[in-house]
């Protein structure tokens, strides 16, 4: 299967693999060869692909869409990197600053209140997964 993973920046990842395990808003699903055809909506969390030879691979990712057309996924969110790429005190220091501003949410439109949840959220994501290796 091919999947390829992109954000409004850049494509973060393309390559052949086996399966690759998504967090939906539905819950975490994977996807094998020969899945159905498939449009879901992401939530933040840990993208795991797996290929032949080699350990699964992970990658934390924010909120997006993802679609499942015979052997071709393609994922399209807002944030997405590779866990070697993750500087944790980076990410806990953005985190701390999002956080506090959704504290003081009073003068913030929908559209501002949602684009700093989905950072913490991603903040999030990112911190877990740097973790969950250690």
């Amino acid at each position: 299967m091919n999947l390829e993973i992109v954000t409004p920046e850049a494509r973060v990842y393309e390559d052949t693999v086996d399966s690759v395990v998504l967090p939906t808003t539905s819950g975490e699903i994977n996807l094998l060869p020969g899945h159905i055809p498939l449009v879901t909506e992401i939530q933040g969390g840990e993208i795991i692909v797996s290929k032949s030879g080699e350990g699964g691979q992970s990658l934390a990712i924010s909120k997006g869409f993802a679609q499942c057309v015979g052997d071709k996924i393609s994922v399209l969110a807002e944030n997405a990197i590779h866990i070697d790429e993750i500087n944790e005190s980076a990410v806990e220091e953005a985190q701390k600053r999002a956080e506090e501003a959704l504290a003081t949410m009073e003068k913030m439109s929908d559209e501002e209140i949602a684009m700093l949840e989905t950072q913490v959220a991603y903040a999030r994501a990112q911190i877990l997964l740097k973790q969950k290796l250690k």
